[in-house]
């Protein structure tokens, strides 16, 4: 099969390869890759993995199955993320546990249905898993132009009508959250709680920060309500003063999709069961793609072009390619 690695010389850049085609055993699928999706989670470790084959968001058709695979056979339509311990889906074929893998949404093409399990996955899982957003409550998205973001608000105005207030930093970001469904758009890039606060909210229940926790933390615990909750999928360079939330019994969490198929929780089927569900919501027209750049056919080049981009941090909802 035909890959794409991580240049050993030069980790900014790919390298197109020949590799064997794996073999499926236990529970595991081989995809035929059709569609893939680029992250900031891609460029986040590459400097790390020369060699490696990168990519964690896949749309396919299932070829063959491990001996104990219950839920998918060959012919098989299905999208995913993946599990980012194993070599990931920049290439021809790929292998990934069932129990991670969704039935593709018949409405979407393989690149289209590429660019949403893993922004899907973290944002449904950030909402009504660690969050656990209440019906009718605030939440303030903190980069909500991202692809993360763009998931999130239309979920929580979808499955818990909730006032989504979204932050963007350009008139073509305001523009696509206010899109995507939010009702009030801040600027991460100023005084976030002079900001919310004029618009009436003195407190917020739920916050979900998908850009620069460390930045936005003082915000963040000035504006989460007393027994809020705080969810963060950025990572932070040093310690958070965290204390500040004890006395509103606030609390802060991490989302990271990829945590359960690293660890095989006993949940880890979840995902499934998630991807099912925003394809009936995608099929069913509530649900909008979050495919802001379709990036023709995937080379070495055009790898590391989207890598720069997302880079440059200048993206909005998600770029995917055809694996051709």
């Amino acid at each position: 099969m035909r890959a794409f690695v991580v240049d050993a010389d030069d980790t900014a850049r790919f390298r197109a390869v020949e590799m064997d085609d794996p073999k499926p055993s236990g529970r595991d699928l081989l995809v035929e890759v059709r569609g893939v999706g680029i992250n900031p989670v891609d460029r986040k470790v590459r400097p790390g993995r020369p060699g490696q084959i990168l990519g964690w968001d896949a749309a396919g058709v299932v070829r063959a199955v491990g001996d104990d695979v219950r839920f998918y056979r060959p012919g098989d339509e299905v999208y995913y993320a993946g599990d980012i311990t194993r070599p990931g889906c920049n290439a021809e074929l790929h292998l990934v546990d069932e129990r991670i893998v969704g039935r593709k949404p018949r409405t979407l093409s393989f690149v289209e249905a590429a660019a949403l399990p893993l922004t899907a996955l973290t944002a449904w899982e950030a909402l009504f898993e660690q969050l656990e957003v209440r019906k009718g409550e605030a939440l303030l998205m903190i980069n909500g132009a991202g692809g993360v973001g763009s998931m999130a608000i239309q979920l929580a105005r979808l499955r818990a009508d909730m006032t989504v207030i979204a932050s963007a930093s350009r008139p073509e970001t305001v523009a696509w959250v206010r899109s995507m469904g939010a009702q009030h758009v801040v600027d991460h890039r100023g005084d976030l709680v002079e900001q919310v606060r004029a618009l009436g909210f003195e407190f917020v229940p739920s916050i979900f920060c998908a850009y620069g926790t460390d930045r936005h933390f003082d915000a963040m615990a000035e504006l989460v309500a007393p027994s809020g909750r705080i969810c963060s999928i950025v990572e932070v360079s040093d310690p958070l003063p965290v204390g500040v939330l004890f006395g509103k019994r606030a609390s802060l969490s991490w989302e990271l999709m990829f945590t359960k198929a690293r660890y095989g929780t006993a949940d880890m089927g979840s995902q499934r069961e998630i991807l099912d569900q925003v394809a009936d919501l995608i099929d069913g027209g509530e649900l909008r793609c979050t495919l802001d750049e379709d990036g023709g056919t995937l080379d070495a080049e055009a790898l590391a072009r989207a890598h720069a981009l997302s880079e440059a941090e200048a993206m909005k909802g998600k770029l995917a390619f055809s694996m051709g």
